[in-house]
């Protein structure tokens, strides 16, 4: 080897150790800035591990930001929903009282929507019926329907529901349809919405779009989860189920029997102007075009749709990358330890940050039974076994931990405190749902509609054996190890 040879490899390689120690460095007094301590550590441990594939991952993946335009146009369209519910005298909606008092007051002051009293909601747990009652309020649309999902297409189960979405644009009824870019980009008939949305009058959009040839660059993981449905101001649906056939268009799925199971409720009252303000926000975001004039607040019709509770007291929490603050976290774990007797929890993906942890272990300890409903099967590795690292520390607490069997994924979210609240919508309890995620939950206060609810819950209990200690000991190390490096991954956010 040449003596110059010799020579410049050995400045390349002091200079690499020079880079490597400046980017530790930098790393640790960047990294840990708001960030929650267990999410800091994990991106130090990576970036120290691997210094300069860590610092790259950082780059790409670190931040949750979606801008300052998008916030500020959420905050304004907020504030005016606030001062048409104070102009309207709604008093109820401004001061909820008893035991939710405190958890609305969090949730009005985080994401700026009030509680409503006075709405009507009815729980749909079956799949293609969900999709059927959503087609039929569009075949009644006479001013506009607003379509919200994270994953949509256009297939043998939708294609009812987008047909009446043709119809209504036909007629003159302003369709507006939003789903997540990437979310959707992801099942294969895909390019086929595309074509077909483009033959007809629906004015679409993609939500977050990635797009280096329009400038449209941001963290590639973050995603708009929602899942809304508006029909001319006086009904809404939300909850946990996607625009899309239940085993999602894959053949793996088809193959394996694998199907989705969800959980939809169908709103009236003023709940339904709230819905109607997130899909304002990302409508405007990702379009530029305000739809003030139709957040409206209309009469519940009659007759009292069969099943459905009246009278209930309602508030939606809007939470994401949009937000300042975890809007579904910080109610999530209020109305936790609000929990006297009893606590039931259904979300597929339970990966709680310490204070999640921290809530429902310390709910079990002191006494509530707390049960919480996971899939027993994977439909996505990483996540699986992240969750499955906190089932030690959850059945030590106390929780009841019941498997909802494979190859079915349990895929609703939602979770019901003692007899009278409920919380219902999009988000998980993992830190993607938490941080990166665009949620909508919907706290609910009624004895009827829990009822409802505890109908749900039955049947999965029929379904799904408990997992008790002593088998979950049986595991193997192999299976722990993997378990804890996934847990390491999930935080990071």
């Amino acid at each position: 080897m040449p003596d110059w040879l010799g020579w410049l490899l050995g400045i390349i390689g002091v200079l690499l150790v020079v880079a490597e120690i400046v980017v530790v460095v930098l790393a640790l007094g960047v990294i840990p800035g708001n960030r929650k301590p267990s999410t800091g550590m994990a991106w130090l441990i990576l970036v120290l591990a691997v210094p300069y594939l860590g610092i790259i991952a950082f780059a790409l993946f670190g931040s949750t930001s979606v801008g300052r335009k998008r916030r500020a146009w959420q905050r304004r369209v907020n504030e005016e929903v606030m001062a048409a519910a104070r102009a309207q005298g709604d008093a109820a909606a401004l001061s909820p009282a008893g035991d939710l008092a405190g958890a609305a007051r969090l949730n009005e002051v985080l994401g700026s929507l009030p509680m409503s009293e006075g709405n009507r909601v009815a729980v749909l747990s079956d799949y293609s019926g969900a999709v059927e009652a959503m087609r039929q309020e569009v075949l009644k649309a006479s001013r506009f329907v607003h379509v919200e999902f994270y994953i949509t297409a256009w297939d043998e189960v939708t294609a009812s529901f987008f047909e009446a979405l043709v119809d209504a644009s036909e007629r003159g009824v302003q369709v507006r349809l939003l789903f997540d870019h990437l979310g959707s980009r992801g099942i294969p008939v895909y390019k086929d919405l595309l074509t077909r949305l483009k033959a007809t009058k629906i004015a679409w959009a993609p939500m977050l779009p990635i797009s280096l040839r329009r400038g449209q660059i941001r963290r590639p993981d973050l995603r708009n989860h929602r899942k809304i449905l508006i029909v001319d101001g006086r009904v809404a649906f939300t909850g946990s189920q996607n625009l899309i056939e239940p085993g999602y268009n894959k053949p793996k799925n088809h193959k394996a029997g694998r199907e989705w199971v969800e959980v939809m409720v169908r709103v009236e009252g003023p709940v339904v102007r709230d819905l109607a303000v997130l899909f304002a926000t990302d409508w405007f975001s990702e379009t530029g075009e305000s739809v003030r004039d139709t957040l409206v607040v209309t009469e519940i019709a009659a007759p009292t749709v069969p099943g459905s509770a009246d009278g209930v007291a309602c508030q939606v929490v809007g939470s994401g990358p949009g937000f300042v603050t975890e809007n579904n976290l910080r109610l999530f774990n209020t109305l936790i330890y609000d929990a006297r007797r009893r606590l039931s929890l259904v979300s597929p993906y339970f990966v709680p940050d310490e204070s999640l942890l921290y809530a429902v272990t310390t709910a079990a300890q002191r006494g509530v039974d707390v049960e919480l409903f996971v899939n027993e099967g994977a439909d996505q590795f990483m996540v699986f076994h992240a969750q499955r690292s906190y089932y030690s520390a959850l059945l030590d607490a106390g929780v009841r931990i019941r498997l909802y069997p494979a190859p079915y994924v349990l895929h609703a979210k939602f979770f019901t405190v003692d007899d009278e609240v409920a919380v219902v919508g999009s988000s998980n309890m993992d830190y993607r749902s938490f941080a990166l995620n665009y949620e909508v939950m919907v706290l609910l206060r009624g004895r009827q509609v829990v009822d409802r609810l505890e109908e749900v819950l039955a049947t999965y209990r029929s379904l799904s054996p408990e997992l008790t200690v002593d088998v979950w000991k049986q595991r193997s190390r192999g299976a722990a190890y993997v378990d804890n490096v996934m847990r390491l991954t999930a935080a990071l956010q």
